[in-house]
Protein backbone atom coordinates (compact mmCIF):
# COMPACT_ATOMS: atom_id res chain seq x y z
CA UNK A 1 0.00 0.00 0.00
CA UNK A 2 1.03 3.53 -0.70
CA UNK A 3 2.90 5.36 1.70
CA UNK A 4 3.34 9.11 2.05
CA UNK A 5 6.95 10.11 1.27
CA UNK A 6 7.30 12.89 3.85
CA UNK A 7 6.77 12.70 7.20
CA UNK A 8 2.86 14.28 7.89
CA UNK A 9 3.08 17.64 10.45
CA UNK A 10 -0.44 18.64 10.19
CA UNK A 11 -3.45 15.97 9.06
CA UNK A 12 -7.22 16.64 8.70
CA UNK A 13 -9.95 14.16 9.17
CA UNK A 14 -11.93 13.65 5.89
CA UNK A 15 -15.01 12.22 6.05
CA UNK A 16 -16.51 12.69 2.59
CA UNK A 17 -17.48 8.91 0.75
CA UNK A 18 -14.63 9.00 -1.89
CA UNK A 19 -12.42 9.15 1.78
CA UNK A 20 -14.60 6.79 3.51
CA UNK A 21 -14.02 3.86 0.58
CA UNK A 22 -10.23 4.87 0.97
CA UNK A 23 -10.38 3.73 4.38
CA UNK A 24 -12.29 0.80 3.62
CA UNK A 25 -9.98 -0.27 0.71
CA UNK A 26 -6.59 0.09 3.12
CA UNK A 27 -8.79 -2.05 5.60
CA UNK A 28 -9.30 -4.82 3.65
CA UNK A 29 -5.88 -4.71 2.28
CA UNK A 30 -4.71 -5.05 5.90
CA UNK A 31 -6.74 -8.14 6.02
CA UNK A 32 -5.56 -9.20 2.95
CA UNK A 33 -1.62 -8.89 4.23
CA UNK A 34 -2.87 -10.32 7.77
CA UNK A 35 -4.50 -13.70 5.77
CA UNK A 36 -0.54 -13.91 3.80
CA UNK A 37 1.34 -13.71 7.33
CA UNK A 38 -1.03 -15.84 8.93
CA UNK A 39 0.07 -18.72 5.73
CA UNK A 40 3.54 -17.51 5.65
CA UNK A 41 3.44 -18.53 9.64
CA UNK A 42 1.54 -21.66 9.10
CA UNK A 43 4.03 -22.90 6.02
CA UNK A 44 6.85 -22.78 9.21
CA UNK A 45 4.74 -24.74 11.38
CA UNK A 46 3.87 -27.72 8.85
CA UNK A 47 7.46 -28.11 7.90
CA UNK A 48 8.41 -29.29 11.40
CA UNK A 49 8.80 -32.57 11.95
CA UNK A 50 5.25 -34.03 13.02
CA UNK A 51 6.09 -34.57 16.79
CA UNK A 52 7.26 -30.74 17.11
CA UNK A 53 4.11 -28.97 15.21
CA UNK A 54 1.49 -27.34 17.51
CA UNK A 55 -2.12 -28.21 16.48
CA UNK A 56 -3.49 -25.63 18.53
CA UNK A 57 -1.44 -22.83 16.32
CA UNK A 58 -2.03 -24.11 13.28
CA UNK A 59 -5.85 -23.85 13.50
CA UNK A 60 -5.23 -20.91 15.56
CA UNK A 61 -3.54 -19.37 12.40
CA UNK A 62 -5.59 -21.25 9.84
CA UNK A 63 -8.89 -20.27 11.23
CA UNK A 64 -7.84 -16.59 11.35
CA UNK A 65 -6.42 -16.78 7.39
CA UNK A 66 -9.59 -17.47 6.65
CA UNK A 67 -11.75 -14.78 8.78
CA UNK A 68 -9.74 -12.02 7.14
CA UNK A 69 -9.74 -13.73 3.61
CA UNK A 70 -13.58 -13.69 4.04
CA UNK A 71 -14.06 -9.98 5.09
CA UNK A 72 -12.27 -8.80 2.31
CA UNK A 73 -15.39 -10.28 0.24
CA UNK A 74 -18.40 -8.49 2.32
CA UNK A 75 -19.47 -5.82 -0.07
CA UNK A 76 -19.51 -3.51 2.72
CA UNK A 77 -21.82 0.21 3.06
CA UNK A 78 -19.55 1.70 0.32
CA UNK A 79 -19.05 -1.12 -1.80
CA UNK A 80 -15.55 -1.65 -1.98
CA UNK A 81 -15.51 -5.51 -1.19
CA UNK A 82 -13.75 -7.71 -3.34
CA UNK A 83 -15.75 -9.18 -6.24
CA UNK A 84 -15.45 -12.65 -8.30
CA UNK A 85 -14.04 -10.66 -10.96
CA UNK A 86 -11.08 -9.27 -8.66
CA UNK A 87 -10.16 -13.07 -8.12
CA UNK A 88 -10.47 -13.56 -12.27
CA UNK A 89 -8.13 -10.18 -12.81
CA UNK A 90 -5.29 -12.08 -10.50
CA UNK A 91 -4.13 -13.71 -13.53
CA UNK A 92 -3.18 -16.64 -10.60
CA UNK A 93 -3.93 -20.10 -12.98
CA UNK A 94 -6.42 -22.57 -12.33
CA UNK A 95 -9.90 -22.89 -10.75
CA UNK A 96 -9.75 -19.78 -8.82
CA UNK A 97 -13.28 -19.34 -8.19
CA UNK A 98 -13.59 -23.20 -7.33
CA UNK A 99 -10.70 -22.55 -4.70
CA UNK A 100 -12.25 -19.60 -3.41
CA UNK A 101 -15.72 -21.26 -3.11
CA UNK A 102 -14.05 -24.18 -0.72
CA UNK A 103 -12.09 -21.53 1.23
CA UNK A 104 -15.70 -20.39 2.03
CA UNK A 105 -16.81 -23.67 2.62
CA UNK A 106 -13.66 -24.60 5.25
CA UNK A 107 -14.41 -21.36 6.96
CA UNK A 108 -17.95 -22.23 7.42
CA UNK A 109 -17.54 -25.65 8.82
CA UNK A 110 -14.20 -24.74 11.18
CA UNK A 111 -15.91 -21.02 12.69
CA UNK A 112 -19.87 -21.66 11.97
CA UNK A 113 -20.42 -25.96 12.07
CA UNK A 114 -22.17 -27.35 14.88
CA UNK A 115 -20.26 -29.62 16.18
CA UNK A 116 -16.18 -29.86 17.19
CA UNK A 117 -14.31 -28.95 13.59
CA UNK A 118 -11.31 -31.17 15.00
CA UNK A 119 -12.83 -34.93 15.73
CA UNK A 120 -15.65 -36.61 15.28
CA UNK A 121 -16.73 -38.54 18.10
CA UNK A 122 -19.07 -42.06 18.34
CA UNK A 123 -20.15 -43.78 21.37
CA UNK A 124 -20.28 -47.37 21.80
CA UNK A 125 -20.76 -49.96 24.33
CA UNK A 126 -18.17 -53.05 25.30
CA UNK A 127 -19.80 -55.94 25.57
CA UNK A 128 -18.49 -59.10 28.37
CA UNK A 129 -17.25 -62.61 27.15
CA UNK A 130 -20.79 -63.44 27.41
CA UNK A 131 -22.09 -60.27 25.61
CA UNK A 132 -23.46 -58.26 28.45
CA UNK A 133 -22.80 -54.69 27.92
CA UNK A 134 -20.24 -53.64 30.23
CA UNK A 135 -19.29 -50.54 29.55
CA UNK A 136 -19.16 -47.30 27.74
CA UNK A 137 -16.96 -46.81 25.02
CA UNK A 138 -16.28 -42.95 23.46
CA UNK A 139 -14.47 -42.41 20.07
CA UNK A 140 -12.97 -40.13 17.57
CA UNK A 141 -11.57 -39.98 14.97
CA UNK A 142 -9.27 -37.01 14.24
CA UNK A 143 -9.85 -34.75 11.78
CA UNK A 144 -6.32 -34.00 8.89
CA UNK A 145 -4.78 -30.34 10.03
CA UNK A 146 -4.53 -28.17 7.25
CA UNK A 147 -1.82 -28.91 4.53
CA UNK A 148 1.33 -27.12 3.48
CA UNK A 149 -0.31 -27.33 -0.60
CA UNK A 150 -3.71 -25.75 0.70
CA UNK A 151 -1.51 -22.83 2.49
CA UNK A 152 0.59 -21.82 0.07
CA UNK A 153 -2.21 -21.78 -2.62
CA UNK A 154 -4.17 -19.81 0.10
CA UNK A 155 -1.11 -17.43 0.39
CA UNK A 156 -0.24 -16.86 -3.22
CA UNK A 157 -3.96 -15.82 -3.82
CA UNK A 158 -4.21 -13.28 -0.83
CA UNK A 159 -0.49 -11.64 -2.57
CA UNK A 160 -2.30 -11.33 -5.81
CA UNK A 161 -5.24 -9.61 -4.42
CA UNK A 162 -3.34 -7.64 -2.44
CA UNK A 163 -1.33 -6.51 -5.35
CA UNK A 164 -4.58 -5.39 -7.45
CA UNK A 165 -5.78 -3.91 -4.17
CA UNK A 166 -2.56 -1.76 -4.06
CA UNK A 167 -3.31 -0.45 -7.29
CA UNK A 168 -6.83 0.41 -6.82
CA UNK A 169 -5.88 2.03 -3.79
CA UNK A 170 -2.95 4.46 -5.50
CA UNK A 171 -6.09 5.38 -7.70
CA UNK A 172 -8.26 5.80 -5.23
CA UNK A 173 -6.01 8.10 -3.57
CA UNK A 174 -5.54 10.57 -6.68
CA UNK A 175 -9.08 10.69 -6.51
CA UNK A 176 -9.62 11.85 -2.92
CA UNK A 177 -6.51 14.15 -3.31
CA UNK A 178 -8.33 15.53 -6.43
CA UNK A 179 -11.26 16.07 -4.63
CA UNK A 180 -9.28 17.88 -1.70
CA UNK A 181 -7.51 20.35 -3.80
CA UNK A 182 -10.57 21.73 -4.70
CA UNK A 183 -11.54 22.67 -1.43
CA UNK A 184 -11.05 26.08 0.22
CA UNK A 185 -8.49 26.43 2.32
CA UNK A 186 -10.97 27.85 4.97
CA UNK A 187 -12.92 24.42 4.78
CA UNK A 188 -9.56 22.57 5.25
CA UNK A 189 -8.91 24.20 8.30
CA UNK A 190 -12.10 23.41 9.64
CA UNK A 191 -11.64 19.84 9.12
CA UNK A 192 -10.79 17.84 12.70
CA UNK A 193 -7.23 17.27 13.45
CA UNK A 194 -5.86 13.87 13.21
CA UNK A 195 -2.68 13.10 15.57
CA UNK A 196 0.18 11.38 13.64
CA UNK A 197 2.51 9.25 16.52
CA UNK A 198 5.17 8.23 14.85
Amino acid sequence: MSQPTAPVKNARQLRTPLALALADLAAIFDDLQFTLRCCERLVVELERGEAQRDPVLIESLWVSALNSYARCFRPGERGMGLTEDDLKATGVQGEVLEWHGLLRKIRKHLVLGEANPREVYSIGVSQAADGSPEGIVITSAVHPLVDDLTVRQTGRLAFELSRLLDERIKEHQKKVFAAVEELPKGKLDELPDIEITS
